[in-house]
């Protein structure tokens, strides 16, 4: 190999190795994103709701764990956690000291297949070749546990359920699927009109696949929630996300966008579309501890007036 070759060899190793250790370190880079959202009946007072996703928590992340608890400063009116608190079988008791300081707060929340099962090592290349599946051998984690912590601050699980939820001053009609990415979901538990007296409806899933999505829109659902895709983890700069883990287009990995009804009786010609938010999460797996253009975040979504 010439001198030349082993120059660009070398160039290329560096350029390498620095990506690498900035992606480790925006892996820890958490940032709040601030979003309006003009959803709620004419005349209502704005409605903080706090949107948590995919923390993948581990007893060594002390960091992450006071970030997480100093959200509490935001004094939302809902607290919204979109599955995958877990990554470890240590970690329900860093789960409740993060989420702690938010107790007081009305909260509703779903798991995701990493609540139920120990994480692995995966190849990443091989999310590029669709969704992942679950593998079979993999141990259980201690999520029941988990659910009663949160139940007990009188947070509600919604597997395949609904809620009626007070919160700021709203009556909130909260419906929720168990994780559909590993096909626990159910959405005919929960499907129907949105309760008429209430003042919002919501819509909360781990994974954003559209067969869920597209029964929530049909119903007449306003927003839905979701995590799950990452914001596909690894983007490339003026391209976004290469995957989402999940049938949903890649444009739509994370943040706010609107999901288009078909024609109902719950979502008649003129109700404007359902609000779908997505977020990028604040974890990874221990296994693939790297973002890249893709830093993790929490939501505080300012849910306002139509008009």
């Amino acid at each position: 190999m010439s001198s030349r070759a082993w120059r660009a060899l070398g160039a290329a190793a560096l350029l390498g190795a620095g990506v690498l250790a900035y992606a480790r370190l925006e892996a820890d880079s958490f940032r709040l994103r601030r979003r309006d959202l003009d959803v709620l009946p004419q005349g209502h007072d704005p409605l903080r709701v706090l949107h948590l996703s995919d923390l993948h928590m581990t007893p060594g992340r002390r960091g992450l764990q006071d970030w997480v608890a100093s959200l509490a400063a935001l004094e939302a009116d809902l607290v919204v956690v979109t599955g995958d608190f877990l990554a470890h079988r240590e970690a329900v008791e860093p789960v409740a000291a993060s989420l702690g300081p938010l107790a007081a707060v009305p909260g509703v929340f779903v798991l995701g297949s990493n609540d139920y099962y120990a994480p692995r090592v995966i190849n990443p290349l091989s999310y590029l070749a669709g969704p992942s599946d679950l593998h079979p051998d993999r141990p259980q984690l201690p999520w029941p546990d988990l659910v009663d912590r949160l139940e007990a601050w009188g947070w509600h699980h919604l597997p395949n359920a609904r809620k009626t939820v007070v919160a700021g001053g709203r009556v909130i009609d909260v419906r929720g699927v168990d994780d559909p990415h590993i096909e626990r979901d159910d959405y005919a538990l929960v499907a129907g009109s949105p309760d008429a007296s209430a003042d919002l409806s919501l819509g909360v899933t781990h994974a954003p696949y559209l067969r869920v999505l597209d029964a929530m829109a049909a119903d007449g659902v306003d927003i839905a929630l979701a995590g799950h895709t990452h914001g596909g983890q690894v983007c490339v700069p003026g391209l976004g996300a290469l995957v989402t883990n999940c049938d949903l287009p890649r444009d739509r990995a994370r943040g706010i966008s609107a999901h288009e009804r078909p024609l109902t009786e719950f979502a008649p010609h003129d109700q404007p579309p359902m609000w779908l938010h997505v977020s990028a999460g604040l974890g990874t797996s221990p296994y693939a501890p790297i973002r890249f253009a893709c830093p993790p975040e929490a939501t505080l979504l300012t849910l306002t007036a139509r008009g």
